[in-house]
């Protein structure tokens, strides 16, 4: 448990050095919280990582050479005692749950106030979650959407199923994969046998039904 007078020690990680700098006023405000250091990619937050051992990590997703899901997954491996607030622009339901499984113990938006913020690191200091607003409907939608069936299509089927999706023809689809029309019959006739269906539209109602396609 952390003394009274012992400051939480953490980490920034993020490519952009303009929302390191803001997060660095922010934590600058709260006495019980210490910048010990910044990384501008996931790599450099593993090796920041094998040396201080911060408490708490705000990781941002998207950046170069290394992801904000990659490193936290290697983190949370490597040094389980690390915490990790995913701290990001981005609110996809398919995201949050990556980051969440990655080890992620908190998922955050950067339009955040600086309390909110601040609450998230002590809590996640203390083993506890915390979500954003929008996290969390990210999360109940994937819970209550029907999970998708594992039908074992290769990659060009997968395009083949996309485009019959958008309402293309077996000869369109040929153009647009640059593919035979025969070899486009495979390939449908693969997706049918697969899913158990006997008509395209029946495997398109399917396909959006599970999410398979958009």
């Amino acid at each position: 448990m952390k003394l009274e007078n012992q400051k939480i020690r953490v980490l920034i990680v993020d490519d952009h050095a303009i929302v390191r700098k803001g997060l660095r006023s922010f934590l600058m405000a709260f006495d019980d919280l210490q910048l010990i250091g910044e990384a501008s990619d996931g790599d450099e937050a593993i090796h920041f990582c094998e040396r201080e051992q911060p408490d708490v990590v705000l990781m941002d997703l998207m950046m170069p050479r290394m992801d904000g899901e990659t490193a936290t997954t290697q983190i949370r491996a490597r040094f389980p005692k690390v915490q990790v607030i995913a701290l990001t622009s981005f609110k996809g339901d398919k995201l949050v749950q990556k980051l969440l499984n990655a080890g992620a113990i908190g998922y955050l938006l950067k339009n955040v106030t600086a309390d909110e913020l601040a609450n998230a690191i002590r809590s996640a200091y203390q083993g506890q979650p915390t979500l954003s607003p929008e996290a969390t409907k990210a999360l109940i939608n994937s819970a209550t959407q029907p999970a998708q069936p594992n039908l074992n299509l290769t990659q060009r089927e997968m395009e083949v199923l996309k485009l019959m999706a958008n309402g293309y023809s077996n000869p369109q689809i040929a153009e647009e994969l640059s593919i035979s029309r025969s070899t486009v019959k495979f390939h449908v006739s693969s997706i049918l046998a697969k899913m158990n269906l006997n008509t395209r539209t029946e495997v398109v109602s399917y396909a959006l039904h599970h999410h398979l396609v958009d």
